[in-house]
């Protein structure tokens, strides 16, 4: 069976490293793989309630994740039970491996959040990135991550510069929010 199949999906197992340590692994569905993109569905698998302050990932919480084998970012889709959008969680990561049943990405401590609505676009963790002593161990790598989250920010804020112009702080009729960059 492919993961484009419309049979049952696949189940893969995602597995997050973070300083060399696998910090989660869970199951997923794997509902596509075209080579370049991975992405899987699944329940949100923290314990509980995790409350950032600008949002709670809760039991029910769905995720739809994407991994990008040629790109430095996973986004992850946020669903209430109910289907209803929270927003999109992006890490900033290595590119994904997927191998055998493992999809297997290293977190490199960045993240951006985009609410469902586009209004809030927050950066995260920078703290936690200069902290981790990449940019001494491994220059390119964290070149290379700051830069996504830049790419990142810039996709999530539509009108911004280089987003398309802008009329009186929105958008252009001719362009449209471009996020998330699938």
């Amino acid at each position: 069976m492919s993961a484009n199949s419309p049979e049952s999906p696949q189940r893969v197992d995602v597995v997050l490293l973070k300083g060399g340590r696998t910090k989660i692994r869970y199951a997923a569905d794997l509902l596509s793989d075209d080579g370049t993109r991975v992405t899987v569905r699944a329940p949100w698998a923290g314990d509980g309630v995790r409350d950032f302050g600008f949002v709670r990932f809760e039991p029910g919480d769905v995720f739809t994740e994407h991994y990008w084998r040629d790109r430095w970012y996973s986004v992850k889709e946020v669903r209430t039970a109910d289907g209803t959008l929270k927003g999109w969680y992006c890490d900033i990561t290595r590119p994904a491996a997927l191998d055998g049943a493992e999809l297997v990405v290293e977190d490199l401590d960045l993240d951006l959040w985009v609410s469902a609505d586009g209004k809030d676009v927050l950066r995260l963790d920078e703290d936690e990135f200069e902290e981790s002593g990449l940019r001494e161990r491994d220059p390119e790598a964290a070149s290379a991550a700051m830069t996504a989250l830049n790419d990142l920010e810039r996709l999530a804020r539509p009108g911004d510069a280089g987003n398309g112009a802008t009329n009186h702080g929105r958008p252009a009729p001719d362009t449209q929010h471009c996020f998330p960059p699938l």
